[in-house]
């Protein structure tokens, strides 16, 4: 299994971040879309960097059109020398529509147009191809040699896709190079929806499993002391109650009888009380969505046993504060 670290948004501290996760021997550094963008750590990045792959975990795809990301993307892949993977979420309606004051519609249909419509831009600048894509959802027809990158040596960068429910994640195995799955993930989940509906779109475009990626953000309560064990295991609580109040992830809660939490952690948002919401997650409700390890050696161990026939990066949240540490859990994952 491999495994990606995260990045920090901080761009004063970007540099000193990378050469941390290159040193304890990450194969990839991941930067996310929530308080900041997520692109800007990412050139920094691969100005200090050598080897390390680079990726978006996810930015905001509807956010932006496709041109828009077709040019952020080609760029970074160009100067971090072809180490750059786009990874693209749709994000929920509320966000997209209130936040980003963007369309949103059939989000599974316009995803998969998105992602055409970007290979459409960076075939026309690759290989010099018309610029002639006209579909439902998005139209880019015009391209000029003075709008064209020059730089090509690295070509179009690959592109990953986060997926919950099981049309995402079709769409992901269709168009998409790799699928990221959501935190808020359990193995039975893995196993029983998001993988056959990969099988499936993979299979309905003619591809292999060999050549797509599933990556997984899998949640992880541990720590190299009791206190730290004890932190650990409050934040994921309260992460799993943020998410469990979305309705967007209720499939997830219901096919393990637990579709009645959704509700009462959404009520709990709307009172705002946001403090107690982690109260709602149980010991066992805990232990199907996290790894929970007190003893910080059997979190590779554990992995393996539960996810290692399913994903195939693990996107690591696990912070010790020690680089020795650090270096000897990546590498354990690594080789389980």
């Amino acid at each position: 299994m491999k495994v990606s670290g995260m990045l920090t948004a901080d761009l004063d501290m970007a540099p000193l971040s990378i050469a941390q996760l290159e040193d304890c021997g990450y194969d990839a550094a991941f930067s996310a879309e929530i308080n900041s963008d997520p692109f800007f750590p990412l050139v920094l990045a691969a100005e200090h960097s050598e080897k390390i792959a680079l990726t978006t975990s996810i930015s905001v795809a509807f956010a932006r059109n496709p041109m828009t990301m077709a040019n952020l993307a080609w760029d970074l892949n160009q100067y971090s020398q072809g180490r750059f993977t786009l990874g693209l979420g749709s994000q929920i309606k509320p966000h997209i529509t209130r936040r980003f004051s963007m369309p949103w519609s059939s989000p599974a249909a316009r995803m998969r147009e998105y992602i055409e419509a970007m290979r459409a831009i960076w075939a026309c600048w690759e290989h010099g191809e018309e610029l002639n894509f006209n579909g439902r959802f998005y139209r880019h027809d015009l391209m000029t040699p003075m709008f064209t990158p020059q730089n090509k040596a690295f070509g179009a960068p690959r592109v990953n896709l986060a997926a919950v429910g099981p049309l995402m994640t079709q769409v992901a195995a269709e168009v998409a190079d790799g699928l990221i799955a959501h935190g808020f993930t359990t193995a039975k989940y893995l196993a029983e929806v998001t993988l056959p509906a990969v099988e499936q779109g993979l299979k309905d475009a003619g591809r292999k499993r060999t050549d797509f990626v599933v990556s997984a953000p899998v949640m992880v309560v541990t720590g190299v002391d009791a206190a730290a064990f004890a932190a650990s295991k409050q934040a994921v609580q309260a992460q799993l109650g943020f998410y469990a109040s979305t309705p967007a992830y209720r499939p997830v809660l219901e096919l393990h009888g637990w579709g009645d939490l959704q509700t009462e952690a959404h009520k709990l948002t709307r009172e705002n009380r946001w403090g107690d919401i982690g109260e709602l997650i149980t010991d066992d409700i805990l232990d199907a969505f996290a790894v929970v390890c007190e003893n910080i050696n059997e979190v590779p161990g554990e992995l393996s046993q539960r996810y290692g026939a399913l994903v195939d990066n693990w996107l690591c949240t696990v912070v010790t504060g020690d680089t020795e540490i650090q270096q000897k859990l990546v590498a354990a994952v690594q080789s389980a």
